[in-house]
């Protein structure tokens, strides 16, 4: 089918009919077949009360029993819908799923109401958009039937193949196959499809990227539209030419997209005014143009490693990249800060600007171990020898804007990635923060360290200027961590006798627990226990604080084009204002506002833009582009978690068999999971493989105890272990614990199909 339930609905308004033909024709729709799809589609619709016929046409239905949401399973057959509202998930019970799989968009109706300890439990109704329309799968022949059998284990389905298929049994452990969805099942009919092709396990590098992108359907990018990208216009431009500005790049990945320039200014009041330079993407894109399309299905860049899969087309990214020594154009941002970096005013502008270096990594760390008086230049500074004053100024502003963000409850973790060579790019953060609620802890003089404190602050800027004017945005949403989940933090920390101080109401602070485990020997696990109760980056479509930019006001995401869709849609947004935009009642009137400042806020009292300029980004927000953009971002962040666990999965293979020392990241009832060097690879230690006594698993004291030899295991202990099994494909590492000579078997040895014993007054486990 060329359209989804999804795509159907969006298309619909809710305030009149929409009439037939125009509805095929914003679907896209010529054929014959596919017109009858449509109408079988409305036909169901309408029988769930979602849409209304008409003779005039079709119009959507309000019904709010059917709930958004996401479809989140396990590889244990348990699943649950993440509504898209924010409210509690909602527990599906296999027989209610009606056939949807795994990250599927569905509408649920809840049919029990939740309690304590218990999720509402619901149904699927409808399917709204099908996430897998391809997948990674071992064959097997059961019968005369060829069957698929995905790699993905949350895909609780088998595939039917054609019988032509077979031939690609041979193939064995040693390859896995793609294959395309042909029909999903509907009724009595299973799932069908067929192989596209054959991809080896073990064939290095360049397959492993190949299989990684084709398990998250990346690989098949569609071309960008042959169009050039759109002149720029001087009139009305600030020249920034005299400005000194500077480039700071940590990445050197084939096709890395281009960041922002800065520039920086002492003023006399010891304050600061920095000027942020975006490159204009917007101003080379028509909205709603076939390139704005395009970029608007790709959503993000997306980092291979050492290579990149550009959100830009080559044409538009060579237009609006920034080069040293060349006056380009750029969309800018002029933040004055005081003596401490607090945001005090801003004005946008549509400007020139022209860089004078650029400096990286090499030139950076020269810069931080070069003595203050020496006359000598390193050689990495000697072509920013008329920049390593204002490269100093950068350093010392980024100091002060990172502590004006973590004193207002931001978050900085000590948890980067490995050091493996086949994670190039990823090793350093995006300028804009993580997208999880945190921040990498980076050195002062890292490029990104600066660049990302000036995006967020320039981020901020728009956020507030937009919401202070009433405009619609993209606004990016961080909510604070759930006090529920810090608890259980709080209560790990004080099983290993971390001292904490909490607030006269007894809730923890993120910000402060951070903090106070840096200052531990157990750091690095017990920051790992508390990033996971941090609370994902979202696009709204309304203002709402961000915690992780220390933000209570609203952050518009605009500085980062070349990384994300969201920021060229604010891009459009803000040159829309600046050139458009009404700064008077009207021509009567003498005096006008500056609508590129803050100075205009609460001086405004007439619409600064017409209803039919303002229409085609209220109609994006309404048909639901933030949630577009949101599905997006996870999948792209669930593909660079893959890359890093195949990576670190690789780095293991040689390793097998060998004694190595870890350190216990998690412990649950099953087992503990031991993070194990160089790679940091996680691998579990099931209890079955504990041979040596009967252990009971202490949830409120995260830890495992020996019955007879009181041996525990705990969060943050170091443990020496063998590397059994590494599965690359699954990301899974099997270990066992190398115990002293004399203690490997115990008479009271407990069957391992019996699992652990579980002190119930210590059980904090809860229902589905």
């Amino acid at each position: 089918m060329k359209f989804t339930v999804a795509d159907l609905l969006d298309q619909l308004p809710d305030s009149e009919p929409l009439p037939l033909t125009k509805l095929e024709k914003a679907l896209s729709l010529s054929q014959k077949l596919e017109k009858e799809q449509l109408r079988i589609g409305l036909e169901a619709l309408t029988r769930l009360g979602l849409v209304e016929q008409f003779d005039s046409g079709v119009q959507r239905r309000q019904n709010d029993e059917l709930i958004a949401a996401r479809l989140r399973c396990s590889s244990k057959g348990f699943c649950f819908a993440l509504r898209e509202d924010g409210g509690e998930d909602i527990y599906i019970r296999d027989h209610q799923l009606n056939h949807a799989w795994n990250g599927d968009r569905v509408l649920v109706r809840i049919t029990r109401e939740g309690g304590r300890r218990r999720s509402p439990e619901g149904g699927v109704q409808c399917i709204l958009q099908r996430q897998t329309t391809s997948l990674l799968a071992q064959l097997e022949q059961q019968g005369e039937k060829v069957l698929a059998q995905p790699l993905d284990d949350r895909l609780l389905t088998s595939i039917e193949l054609p019988t032509d298929d077979s031939q690609h049994l041979h193939d064995g452990e040693q390859a896995v196959v793609e294959v395309l969805i042909d029909r999903y099942p509907v009724a009595q009919h299973t799932a069908s499809g067929h192989v596209a092709r054959v991809l080896p396990i073990h064939g290095g590098e360049a397959a492993d990227l190949d299989l990684l992108l084709t398990k998250h359907r990346l690989h098949n990018r569609p071309a960008a539209p042959r169009v050039n990208p759109r002149a720029t216009s001087d009139s009305g431009r600030n020249d920034l030419t005299n400005l000194p500005t500077v480039l700071l790049e940590a990445w050197s990945g084939n096709d890395a997209p281009p960041l922002v320039a800065l520039s920086l200014e002492l003023r006399e009041d010891n304050g600061w005014r920095l000027w942020v330079h975006a490159p204009s993407v917007a101003e080379r894109v028509a909205p709603g143009s076939s390139t704005d399309q395009w970029l608007r299905q790709q959503g993000h860049a997306l980092c291979l490693g050492d290579q990149w899969q550009p959100l830009l087309s080559p044409a538009l990214s060579k237009a609006c990249a920034f080069k040293s020594g060349e006056s380009q154009d750029a969309l800018s941002v002029c933040l004055e800060l005081d003596a401490q970096g607090a945001l005090e005013h801003y004005s946008f502008c549509r400007s020139r600007i022209k860089v004078g270096g650029c400096a990286g990594v090499a030139a950076m760390e020269a810069l931080a171990e070069r003595k203050p008086k020496s006359r000598t230049t390193p050689a990495a500074l000697k072509g920013l020898k008329e920049h390593l004053t204002l490269l100093e100024q950068l350093v010392a502003l980024g100091t002060c804007l990172r502590q004006q963000r973590l004193a207002a409850g931001s978050i900085d973790l000590d948890l980067p990635l490995p050091p493996l060579e086949l994670l190039g790019d990823l090793r350093s953060p995006a300028p804009e923060g993580s997208g999880d609620g945190w921040m990498i802890e980076l050195p002062a003089h890292h490029p990104h360290a600066i660049v990302r404190e000036c995006v967020v602050v320039a981020d901020r800027a728009l956020g507030r200027h937009l919401a202070a004017l009433g405009l619609p945005g993209l606004f990016a949403s961080n909510p604070s961590a759930s006090s529920a989940d810090l608890h259980e933090v709080v209560k790990a920390a004080l099983a290993l006798d971390i001292p904490l101080e909490l607030s006269e109401d007894g809730d923890p602070s993120a910000a402060d627990l951070a903090q106070r485990f840096a200052r531990t020997d157990r750091q690095r696990p017990l920051q790992q226990q508390l990033r996971a109760t941090l609370q994902p980056v979202v696009l709204k479509p309304d203002a709402a604080p961000h915690a992780l930019a220390g933000e209570s006001t609203a952050v518009a995401p605009w500085c980062s084009a070349t990384l994300h869709y969201a920021d060229i849609w604010n891009q459009q947004l803000l040159l829309t204002l600046l050139l458009e935009g009404k700064n008077r009642p009207s021509v009567r009137h003498k005096t006008c506002v500056d609508l590129a400042s803050d100075r205009c806020h609460g001086a405004i009292d007439w619409p600064i833009l017409t209803a039919g300029v303002l229409l085609p980004y209220s109609d994006d927000l309404a048909h639901g582009l933030a949630d577009k953009l949101n599905q997006r971002e996870r999948e792209l962040r669930e593909f660079s978690a893959d890359l890093v666990a195949m990576a670190q999965a690789r780095q293991a293979e040689p390793l097998v068999g060998q004694p190595l020392q870890g350190v216990i990241s998690g412990v649950q009832s099953y087992g503990f999971f031991v993070e194990v060097p160089p790679s940091q690879v996680e691998g579990l230690v099931h209890v079955s493989s504990l041979k040596d006594d009967w252990y009971e698993y202490r949830s409120r004291q995260n830890r495992l105890v020996g019955r007879k030899n009181r041996r525990t295991y705990m969060l943050g202990d170091s443990v020496e272990v063998i590397i059994e099994k590494v599965d690359p494909l699954r990301h899974q590492v099997d270990l066992a614990v190398v115990l002293p000579e004399g203690d490997e078997h115990c008479e009271d040895q407990h069957d391992p199909a019996i699992g652990t014993a579980t002190d119930p007054a210590d059980d904090t486990g809860t229902e589905p």
